[in-house]
């Protein structure tokens, strides 16, 4: 039988869980060089690393995560990439745009033999390669891969100056001569 003084079962368990919350406070703080400052600190630390994480990785995402391959299973040529971002760009669909121009990019060295083919290449594999053999456009290809990859599976939104850093680049590259014999134009 229940009576007043007795504390109920859910009063007993929540008097329970916060003691052990003050026992782990407790313990963590004796162990935390500098006690509970100390522990306040690593604590905050602990935050502004998890933010940083958020702010740079952007906001999860529910959808399934995608292939990390560069081009799906339709292939297509450079021009007809550089058709679909061009049509994406005049509609004000930035994400698609630096997505197909990056497509268009990697694809048009492949067809100058800059790059050998491959299947599930993904964006910063390309810019590696590539900018071996094209070495003044290293650090623009490196960028723009970041950039593909930070729309394709960051959750990050391009907007029309990305897009145009990333046309820019294309036509520069497919004006540059590659250094090697294996990217003979």
């Amino acid at each position: 039988m229940y009576h007043e003084n007795d504390p109920n079962p859910l009063q007993q368990a929540l008097n329970a869980f916060w003691e052990w919350v003050g026992d782990l406070f407790d313990s963590a703080s004796r162990a935390t060089p500098g006690g509970v400052v100390g522990l306040l600190i690593v604590v905050l630390v602990a935050l502004a690393l998890v933010a940083a994480l958020w702010w740079r990785l952007g906001t999860p995402s529910p959808r399934a995560a995608p292939s990390d391959a560069l081009f799906d299973d339709r292939p297509r040529t450079a021009a007809q990439h550089r058709r679909a971002a061009d049509d994406h760009a005049a509609a004000d669909r930035w994400n698609q745009a630096v997505q197909e121009r990056m497509r268009a990019l990697v694809r048009s060295l492949e067809e100058r033999a800059v790059l050998d083919p491959r299947p599930g290449r993904t964006a910063g594999e390309a810019a590696a390669e590539a900018g071996r053999d094209l070495p003044d456009h290293a650090e623009p290809l490196r960028s723009a891969a970041r950039a593909f990859d930070d729309v394709a599976y960051g959750g990050r939104s391009a907007d029309q100056a990305a897009y145009q850093r990333l046309a820019d680049l294309d036509t520069a590259v497919q004006q540059t001569r590659p250094r090697s014999a294996h990217g003979a134009s």
